[in-house]
């Protein structure tokens, strides 16, 4: 019985995502499309929609995105990815 249950206990750690293995990171994305003041509040909008978006600050200059984000949750692909969606390709600035 004990053997069984360490199996069971061992699959569930595995195969089940945990807040234990989630870490909160941060990126910076370059955002080149931009062309006025106001494309900021579009790309914003765009980036929160996104589960697991913690914080999210677009400048118009330098034209770029710092977004806050559980990894658990999201990926830098889909935050890419909603950029582009909205009409603002990006990558991520190194």
């Amino acid at each position: 019985m004990k053997k069984l249950f360490a199996s069971i206990t061992l699959v569930a750690l595995t195969t089940v995502p945990s807040p234990l293995w989630a870490a909160t990171r941060t990126v910076t994305l370059s955002v080149p499309g931009m062309t006025c003041p106001t494309c900021p509040l579009t790309v914003k909008v765009a980036i929160s929609r996104i589960e697991g978006v913690s914080k999210v600050d677009v400048t118009f200059e330098p034209r770029e995105a710092v977004v806050t984000f559980d990894d658990a949750k999201t990926s830098v692909h889909e935050l890419t990815k909603a950029t582009e969606d909205a009409g603002y390709p990006s990558t991520v600035k190194q």
